[in-house]
């Protein structure tokens, strides 16, 4: 692979080298790049073309692909995974969660064990759009492994890719009720109370492994020591359509033990 010639962007390639935090990375992480555009035809015309262009110009590129879908750029974007910088890996990893494509999915779970925390974290997201066997394990396996910014990611694509098959829901739900009890990150531990909540009525006609997410997030909501994520449990509970959750918690705020 050539080295990549000298460029300039707007991050701090220094920061990619550094471990990554999971505080204020609850939301889309694209949405820091989505801005309104007026014409997004001509946007994706410019994308396009940028990403034939210059090296600052492919940044541009993604930037673009990172909001707008459009199977012309996957041929672009899939070169740019194995680009020697961190920010241009991240980028296309982003742009191609936007824009999913099986020929993607080998090369993103391969990413999973890049070196750079960023790109890591961008698969993590991104791979919530490939469902499928492969992938259901590759977020289970960095979901006990991985640093915490990874694993709060992959506790939400859990539920993106399970939640289509039963199967799947149950085995996600398994693993998220662990990580729930015995993961040393309240955020992390957070969105696997609300990837329970999603996967609740995806179990199919399980009603064992329904009950079981139920228990969990009442343990949650009653023992977790951050008030948080005890929130989020209850939360994630009175929002499933389970009348037993519903009086469960009726139940518990009657004998003084919820406020």
């Amino acid at each position: 692979m050539d080295k990549a010639p000298d460029h300039t962007t707007d991050l701090d390639p220094d920061l990619l080298a550094e471990a990554l935090e999971p505080e204020d990375l609850l939301d889309d992480p694209l949405d820091s790049v989505a801005v309104d555009r007026p014409d997004p035809d001509a946007e994706i015309r410019a994308g396009l073309a940028y990403l034939s262009g210059s090296r600052d110009e492919v940044m541009q590129g993604l930037r673009i692909f990172c909001e707008y879908r459009d199977h012309r750029a996957i041929p672009l974007l899939l070169p740019q995974l194995h680009d020697l910088c961190p920010i241009t890996r991240m980028s296309a990893v982003y742009a191609l969660g936007r824009n999913p494509t099986p020929e993607a999915e080998s090369i993103l779970l391969q990413l999973l064990q890049d070196s750079n925390g960023f790109v890591r974290k961008a698969v993590a997201w991104s791979l919530g759009n490939y469902p499928g066997a492969a992938v259901l394990k590759a977020l289970i396996r960095v979901l006990a492994t991985d640093i915490a910014a990874v694993r709060l990611w992959a506790a939400s694509s859990l539920a993106d890719v399970a939640v289509g098959d039963p199967e799947d829901a149950v085995r996600a739900s398994q693993v998220l009720r662990k990580a729930l009890r015995i993961d040393n990150n309240a955020v992390v531990r957070s969105n696997c109370a609300w990837s329970l909540s999603r996967l609740h009525d995806a179990c199919g006609d399980n009603p064992a492994e329904q009950h079981n997410s139920v228990q969990a997030l009442v343990q949650a909501m009653l023992e977790e020591p951050d008030q948080g994520v005890a929130e989020d449990a209850r939360t994630a509970l009175e929002q499933l359509d389970d009348p037993a959750s519903m009086a469960r918690i009726r139940a518990l705020l009657d004998d003084g033990l919820l406020s």
